[in-house]
Formats: C-alpha cells, sequence, structure tokens
C-alpha cells in the first residue's frame, strides 16, 4: 500500500467551474503557497457521464495532467455523492424518501437510496471506470470515496433490505419478538414482512424518540451497514484496477449518524471534515481530533477546514489573525498528516459561493487569508516528513460507542437534556485542560495498555466489556463511570437486578432510584473533606455495597445520601460518579483518579497553553500552543530549547503570544 511520504498541504479543487486559463493562474498561486495537494473530482458525475451509457474524462484527463505536470498529490473523488439529473428521470426510485414518508426528486447531495440496486449499479460503475483510467497515474495519492456519507433512507428498498438484514441477525422471529420485547402494546410480529420502518408512519414518535428502541437502534445500525456497504462496493470496484492506493472517506467528527468505528476497519485511512463554530470549546475540537485518531490508532487526514469562515453556521465569524495556523498544528499535534481546505478557489454560485478560500473572489494573492495560507505552506515544506506518521501515546482511554449514543438518546426519560456527546466531551475538558492524553476507543480495544479508562454514561452493556473491564482494574487499573451506565443490553432491554447491571460488582454500589433535574433545579452536595458543589441533570439515589463515599448530597429528600463513590477491586480501583457535577467537583473526583492511576500531565505546571506531543523514533516533538487571546508564560520545561518552527531560542522572559505555535523537538 502507498503511504503518505510527506504532508500534504492543499485541499479541494473545483476547476471544472472555471475557464482553463484559471487553472494555470491557480498552478502559480498553489506554488507560492506551498501547496501540494488537490482534492478534485468530488462532485463531477453529471459532468463525466452526461447520461446512461455515454462517458466524458475529457475535462478530467486535462485536470489531472495538469496536476500531475506541478507535481500536486492527487486525492481524487469518485463522484459518487451528487446523483446526475438523468439518473433521478429515469430511475425515480433512486431518490430517498424521508422520516415523513417522502421520496425526494432531484436536487441537494446525499439524496441516494443506499438499497437501490440502480444506484449501486451505476455508482460502482463509475468508481471502476475512474480506476481503470487513472489507477497508473503517479501523482494519484488517494481515493476519495463519496464524500460525508450521511442521511437515513426510509423507501420500500431499505425496508425489504431491513427484513433481510434482521433475519440475518435475529434468525427467528420470535428472537425478535424478544430483542424488541413486542409484547409491550401488543406489537407482537409473526412475519418478517409485517415489520416496517421506525419512521413518523410507524413506530416513532419523531425523530428523537421512539415507542421501541430496540427496533430504532436497529434502524441506525442497518442504515450505518447500508450505507457502509455502497462504501465497500465502490472500494472493490477500484480495487479491480489499483490495489496500491490507499481509500478513504471523509468523517465528520461525532456525528451521529454512523458507526465510525465499524467503517474504519474497512478504510485505509481515517479522514474528517473539521469545522468548529466561533464558540466551540478548543477541547471539542481536540476531542475530534482525538476520536478520529483513535478509530484505527494510527495517524489521520485532515480532509476539510475553513482558512477564513464557513458559511453554513448561523454566525459564520472570521478566523482571528494566527488563528487558521494554530488551529492547523492543534490538528497536527493530535494526529493529522495533512492540513487541507476546503476550498482552494472560491465558487461563485450556490449555496457555498460564501465559503472561505485559499483563493477569494478577488482573484489575488494580496489577502491576509492567503498570507497566512502561505506562511504555513512554507512551515510545512520546511518540517516535511519530520512529524508523518508519529504517534501521540496515552495513558488514559475514554470509551465511546455509537450503539450507547443512539440507544441513550432514544431511550424514554430520564432527562430530555441528556446527552451522550455532552457527557464524553465533560470528561474529556478535564484532562484537556490538564494537558494530558487521551484516546478514545471503542468498547472491543484492547485497554491493557492503559492505567486509566473512563466510560461515561456506558448506558448499554455488550459483548464482553464487563469481564475486560474487571481484569483490568483487578490487575490494578483504574476505571471511572458515571450514572446511566450498565442499564440495558444490546436491544435496550434493562438490565434485571438492580442499577447499574452488571457493573454492580466492580462499582460496588446499588442505584435504588434516578431523580431528574430541569434546568433551572440542582443540588447541593459536600464531600468528605467538607468542600461543597453543585450537581445538576440528575442525581442517583444510590447505596453503598462493597463501596465508600467520596461525599453526600446536602439537600433534596436524599439528602446525606451519597453522589460519587470510589471501590477498591483486586489491585484497582472504580470510581463512580452519580450526578452530573459542577467543573470544580468533577476535576476533584477526576484527580484523586488520576493519583490512583499514576497519571500526570505532559508538563508539571499549570496553564492555558495546550500543550502535547507526538513521538517518531526516538525523538518527541512537542507542541505548544496558545489557543487564547492573551500571552501566555512558557512552562520552564522548555526554557533554553529550540522552536522548530521559528528556529528561535526560547528563554526564560518568553511570553507565547495569542495564537502563536511553538514545535520543540526532545530525543531520548
Amino acid at each position: 500500500m502507498k503511504k503518505i511520504k510527506r504532508m500534504f498541504y492543499g485541499g479541494d479543487y473545483n476547476p471544472e467551474q472555471w475557464e482553463k486559463k484559471i487553472w494555470l493562474k491557480d498552478m502559480e498561486i498553489f506554488k507560492s503557497a506551498k501547496i501540494n495537494s488537490a482534492t478534485i473530482n468530488v462532485f463531477s458525475w453529471a459532468k463525466i457521464q452526461p447520461s446512461k451509457d455515454v462517458y466524458d474524462f475529457g475535462q478530467l484527463d486535462e485536470i489531472m495532467n495538469q496536476l500531475a505536470k506541478e507535481n500536486i498529490e492527487i486525492v481524487l473523488g469518485t463522484s459518487t455523492a451528487a446523483l446526475p439529473a438523468w439518473l433521478y428521470k429515469e430511475y425515480p426510485e433512486v431518490g430517498r424518501v424521508d422520516f415523513e414518508g417522502r421520496r425526494h426528486r432531484f436536487g441537494q447531495r446525499h439524496n441516494a437510496c443506499p438499497n437501490s440496486l440502480v444506484y449501486q449499479h451505476f455508482s460502482t460503475r463509475l468508481a471502476g471506470k475512474l480506476a481503470e483510467r487513472y489507477s497508473d497515474v503517479p501523482q494519484l495519492a488517494v481515493w476519495h470515496i463519496n464524500n460525508e456519507y450521511g442521511g437515513i433512507c426510509y423507501c420500500e428498498n431499505c425496508e425489504k433490505a431491513f427484513r433481510i438484514w434482521l433475519k440475518k441477525k435475529y434468525q427467528t422471529i420470535e428472537a425478535l419478538n424478544t430483542a424488541w420485547n413486542l409484547n409491550f402494546w401488543g406489537h407482537t410480529v409473526y412475519d418478517w414482512d409485517e415489520i416496517v420502518v421506525p419512521n413518523c408512519l410507524g413506530d416513532a414518535m419523531n425523530e428523537e424518540e421512539t415507542a421501541f428502541a430496540g427496533l430504532s437502534v436497529d434502524y441506525m445500525r442497518f442504515n450505518s451497514d447500508s450505507l457502509l456497504a455502497n462504501f465497500k462496493a465502490e472500494r472493490e470496484a477500484i480495487r479491480q484496477f489499483d490495489q496500491e492506493t490507499p481509500v478513504t472517506t471523509n468523517f465528520m467528527g461525532t456525528y451521529k449518524g454512523l458507526d465510525y468505528f465499524k467503517w474504519a476497519k474497512e478504510m485505509d485511512l481515517v479522514s474528517w471534515d473539521n469545522y468548529p463554530a466561533y464558540n466551540t470549546p478548543w477541547s471539542s475540537v481536540a476531542l475530534g481530533h482525538d476520536l478520529m485518531r483513535g478509530l484505527k490508532d494510527q495517524s489521520f487526514m485532515l480532509m476539510e477546514q475553513t482558512p477564513s469562515q464557513q458559511n453554513w453556521q448561523p454566525y459564520n465569524s472570521l478566523k482571528k489573525p494566527g488563528e487558521l495556523r494554530a488551529q492547523s498544528y492543534q490538528a497536527i499535534a493530535h494526529g493529522a498528516d495533512t492540513i487541507q481546505y476546503f476550498q482552494l478557489r472560491r465558487s461563485i454560485g450556490g449555496c457555498e459561493k460564501f465559503h472561505g478560500a485559499v483563493i477569494e473572489h478577488a482573484g489575488t494573492t494580496n489577502t491576509r487569508v492567503f498570507r497566512e495560507v502561505a506562511e504555513l505552506g512554507n512551515e510545512l515544506e520546511s518540517l516535511g516528513d519530520l512529524l508523518v506518521e508519529a504517534t501521540c501515546p496515552a495513558k488514559v482511554a475514554i470509551l465511546f460507542d455509537w450503539d450507547n449514543y443512539w440507544a441513550l438518546e432514544y431511550t424514554s426519560g430520564p432527562n430530555q437534556n441528556l446527552k451522550y456527546v455532552e457527557q464524553i466531551q465533560q470528561v474529556y475538558a478535564y484532562f484537556y485542560q490538564q494537558n494530558i492524553p487521551v484516546d478514545l476507543i471503542p468498547i472491543d480495544r484492547d485497554i491493557s495498555k492503559y492505567e486509566l479508562i473512563l466510560a461515561p454514561v456506558l448506558y448499554m452493556i455488550k459483548g464482553e466489556i464487563v469481564s475486560r473491564l474487571e481484569d483490568f482494574v483487578r490487575a490494578g487499573g483504574t476505571f471511572v463511570t458515571t450514572f446511566m451506565s450498565g442499564i440495558v443490553d444490546q436491544s435496550d432491554n434493562v438490565l434485571l437486578g438492580g442499577y447499574p447491571g452488571p457493573l454492580r460488582k466492580l462499582t460496588g454500589i446499588w442505584v435504588e432510584e434516578l431523580d431528574a433535574l430541569a434546568p433551572e433545579q440542582s443540588n447541593q452536595i459536600q464531600f468528605a473533606d467538607g468542600e461543597t458543589g453543585t450537581a445538576t441533570l440528575v442525581s442517583d439515589l444510590l447505596h453503598l455495597e462493597t463501596a465508600e463515599s467520596l461525599g453526600s448530597y446536602t439537600d433534596n429528600f436524599y439528602a446525606g445520601q451519597p453522589f460519587a463513590t470510589k471501590c477498591s477491586f483486586g489491585k484497582g480501583q472504580t470510581y463512580y460518579i452519580g450526578t452530573q457535577l459542577d467543573t470544580n467537583s468533577l476535576a476533584k473526583v477526576l484527580n484523586e483518579a488520576c493519583a490512583s492511576a499514576k497519571v500526570e500531565p505532559v508538563v508539571a505546571e499549570e496553564t492555558a497553553l495546550e500543550i502535547t506531543y507526538r513521538e517518531k523514533g526516538r525523538q518527541k516533538f512537542y507542541f505548544i500552543i496558545n489557543l487564547s487571546d492573551q500571552s501566555q508564560k512558557l512552562p520552564t520545561k522548555f526554557i533554553g530549547q529550540k522552536d522548530l518552527l521559528k528556529q528561535t531560542s526560547l528563554v526564560a522572559e518568553y511570553l507565547v503570544k495569542a495564537y502563536e505555535v511553538l514545535i520543540v523537538k526532545e530525543s531520548q
């Protein structure tokens, strides 16, 4: 398999939208910014296949030749995310049916039924023809299948395919009735063709709620698998002609619709699109990078970010001077081996005409954005392959699971404000602020190499996760979990015997009841040492079995009952947090968990700087990033070192300016 030998710097390029004289100008501009890669042909299906049996690769040939002539690495799209009009006209069944039961006509993108045999035929045929024609192009670096897969279809094709998927999973109709608990509301079915899709015409109450979570979670699994089958079919069509070029598609961080851990197993490279809003916490951005790195436990491609502003968010603020550079290096610090933009040249029409670009509508290099892009390009070129495939070691891991994501947010109660990613983010933010590296991993990944494992709201218990966690803690590991954990099985049926179900022995507690708190409500808490805090969202009413209390509620009718506990289990410890704590109180519990696990920050002193590192061979590369708007004192660890980017010595009085980035190399 081909390797990425240098850090790609470039992005989405749409020369088919422009006259050829513009292409030549673009090549000169790219060269001056040290842009060395271009993602092309992402939405060109209608251009290269104007009718059912006619293909016209003439313009794409010219584009490929021009980029190859300039020695630009080519990320070649298969164009299958936006269908041509003739395909809808001749085969209306390729259009999706939405949640309301309406079949969509030609328009927008990501609008194809994944279980349409017609769509499958034409999309894989196109991918195969592209691979047959261009697989020998030396500059072809990566295949980019489709684009930002997502959405759900509820059509007749999908309903029939869903029944087949269910029969394969459950084997018998009796097993399905048991799994979905269809005795409830008299929903027992006696034949597979009695099963209907869970949209608003069936058992869904709305797009967020359902009468039968087992059914709706299975449909999310099925939809993810259906789209993955489309990806695999295009990949196999490519592999008939090209066995060497890596294949990817671009993910969207914590996007709810697809089980990215399952998808990543079928991909050579993980890539993703990073579009934070003006007020997105930097810890949330870092979480996205760490999740993408965790999908395959390897470095990833940053396929898209904007060099200036988005166009589709409510408030599309400009990046401040230096922010683009800092954001890009944050991605590299967390495992990115490419920095790519959407888009290289700003389009003149359509809904993305005001989406930022390297080349703005003015068509000149004399812009603030271009100067920043060029500065970064020169720095990345100077780094060469120094950081490519460098690892990001961590002793802490957070379990992330899409089944839990779906099931927790489908469940009826206890609180509509309980959201999976928010709970993960609150725990992750603590480690981010402490500069403690974290991996985000699936529940079936080996956990033995970590010292501390966290599983917030581990609502759904599947496979051997409980026995593996018990072995981990018994051997000396530290485990942290929270309320709404150990509640249901893989079909969203309650695990009987008292909450937290099979985690009860490991946590040493029994949760008798769970109180829900409205936004205006809160409970006060007090730690054993007298420190006080606030609890919101939910509050477990729990009993100690083999655990000890870390503190108690001080108001409400359950005053005096524990809100958090610690349990010795073998050589290790389990911490259970039974409510949503304020930031300081959560930090107090996690401080103790880190001490138990002997987990320490990258630098000992407190700092507002983001500091992490990557390793390659016997070298460590520390990234020191100021993502605030105030200058920050340089930690003493780096005094006397040299910044690789500016080749300046770091003295004791050095202040890291707003959005400044330093990289320090340390040989072991």
